[in-house]
């Protein structure tokens, strides 16, 4: 379900009024305030519409977009198309791992200052045994959409922008990892902060946020708490997923995440409804992992939210 204007408008008043409590600053709350109506609703509609090709690239494609088969390249292909018709400029970082080649795609905004790099990204491949819509076409889709959202509204942030869709995520992390071990001192040191997006549309979805950095934890927990929902800590992928190998590089991260595998407590449908005794994706790295496999809902508030931090934390 797709959030009201009017529901989104007093999510970001009620956020604005937060921070100008905690600033002390009347003068310092103005900006802040503008930077939060400057973040854009996301259409869930155009996320979907990722989802929709990701998964009739899967059906094409022998009913995956894994690691070194057709549905991956395919894949990247597809985002890459996208984000060279919305002004970015695009890199296709080459690697091989089990014998197949693999890819990332690294996007950048036009401007802001170099030396200050706010990345966000998701994993592009599915596993073998089905086309991964949920895990992992929601974070990749979400993050593709958030990236055209700055195109069409013409952001122009005080820190630079980049995106990135991994490869070989599955396999152990090996695309995303090949990117942070082949950045230079220098160039990660610049990276202000790493944003991942693994798993954001779990159809029995729980609301996670990484833990990892406290200000990129804190932006995640000011949003879904403007929009009265409450989150929890972030420990079933904890480590599982591309954030890590930047983490270890002493990058800053954090992230969303709406449950893979474990069971939802009848403690957490309280919070936030759905299914006690379920897992929050019953279809985890099987062959229903299909765009029947996504909860709406969490989908339109994660895309939100992933949009909500790209602005805040690179104005």
């Amino acid at each position: 379900m797709k959030l009201s204007v009017s529901w989104r408008t007093s999510a970001a008043v009620a956020v604005a009024a937060a921070t100008l409590l905690t600033s002390g600053s009347i003068a310092g709350a103005a900006p802040r305030a503008e930077a939060l109506a400057a973040a854009p609703d996301i259409p869930v509609a155009g996320v979907k519409a990722h989802l929709t090709q990701f998964q009739s690239i899967a059906t094409a494609n022998g009913g995956n977009r894994a690691h070194g088969r057709p549905g991956y390249k395919a894949s990247l292909d597809y985002v890459k198309a996208k984000l060279d018709a919305a002004g970015y400029t695009t890199t296709i970082q080459q690697f091989t791992s089990s014998g197949r080649t693999g890819y990332n795609l690294i996007a950048d905004w036009p401007g802001g200052d170099a030396n200050q790099v706010v990345m966000a990204g998701s994993h592009l491949d599915s596993v073998t045994s089905g086309p991964g819509i949920n895990d992992n076409g929601s974070g990749a889709a979400a993050v593709l959409e958030t990236a055209l959202a700055v195109s069409r509204a013409g952001y122009h942030p005080t820190k630079h922008l980049r995106f990135a869709w991994w490869g070989a995520e599955e396999l152990g992390l090996v695309g995303s990892r090949y990117y942070v071990n082949n950045l230079s001192s220098a160039n990660r040191a610049k990276i202000s902060g790493y944003l991942n997006f693994d798993m954001i549309g779990s159809p029995n979805p729980g609301y996670f946020v990484y833990d990892d950095d406290p200000a990129i934890e804190k932006t995640f927990k000011d949003y879904y708490a403007g929009l009265g929902v409450a989150t929890e800590i972030e420990t079933e992928g904890d480590g599982r997923s591309d954030h890590a190998p930047f983490k270890s590089a002493g990058v800053p991260v954090g992230g969303l995440f709406t449950g893979a595998s474990r069971t939802k407590t009848a403690a957490q449908v309280t919070k936030w409804g759905g299914t006690a005794g379920q897992s929050f994706d019953r279809c985890y790295h099987s062959s229903c992992d299909t765009t029947s496999n996504i909860n709406d809902t969490a989908l339109d508030r994660n895309s939100d939210a992933v949009a909500y931090a790209v602005w805040e934390l690179s104005e």
